[in-house]
């Protein structure tokens, strides 16, 4: 009895409570099956790409019925060109032409590597009213070797017939003078056509860095 009682207390944790781990076929007498709790939001990588000294990075595939929800996540992206600006456009024929048009909100915190120049502000200059130009994500980042840009883009439901494209972006950057920047952007595509692609680029030049495409499991 003494060995049952160790083997019970082993599969109990710190809080009291029976693991996970614990409670199988094999262990509770004539179960065959357990209710599926509800499970976290899983992220399915669809595809990766990188660049070097590439004009843009365009992604043609991979966005569709799918999932409703897709998340970009940016890694050490940044400008062959010092103090150029990091851009997105969206469109509707595959990436044949990118320029649908966007209505977005933009603000920025800043600080410099001094600890002087705090900022928390609306950026008037960054924000879109039903343009077709590329969208500003962020504002004069450093091309130093050791700089560059790490955040995340959300793209919901970019397959509706229904809906406009609504988006979110937030995303850290090294600027000018070595700033510390973090950018909060968000807007919606105003179509109810599918965007099926969407490009990134700086406002000049080629850059480099990764960029990772992610779709949200559906519950």
């Amino acid at each position: 009895m003494g060995s049952i009682t160790r083997s019970f207390a082993n599969n109990i944790g710190s809080s009291g409570i029976l693991l996970a781990s614990a409670v199988t076929n094999a262990t509770v007498e004539d179960v065959t099956s357990f209710s599926s709790a509800a499970s976290p939001a899983t992220l399915v990588l669809i595809s990766t790409q990188t660049a070097s000294s590439s004009a843009s990075i365009s992604f043609t595939t991979g966005l569709d019925s799918t999932y409703d929800e897709y998340i970009f996540k940016f890694i050490n992206v940044a400008p062959k060109t010092d103090s150029t600006d990091f851009t997105f456009q969206g469109s509707t024929n595959g990436g044949s032409s990118y320029g649908v048009a966007i209505t977005s909100t933009a603000f920025r915190a800043h600080v410099d590597s001094s600890g002087g120049s705090e900022e928390l502000a609306y950026l008037t200059a960054n924000d879109l009213a039903q343009s077709t130009s590329f969208q500003l994500l962020n504002n004069g980042a450093s091309s130093d070797a050791d700089d560059g840009t790490g955040g995340t883009l959300t793209l919901f439901n970019p397959s509706s017939t229904t809906y406009v494209k609504h988006w979110i972006f937030n995303n850290a950057y090294v600027g000018a003078n070595d700033a510390c920047m973090e950018g909060f952007y968000a807007g919606y595509f105003n179509t109810t056509s599918a965007i099926n692609a969407i490009q990134f680029k700086f406002s000049s030049g080629n850059m480099d860095g990764t960029i990772k495409l992610y779709g949200v499991k559906k519950s």
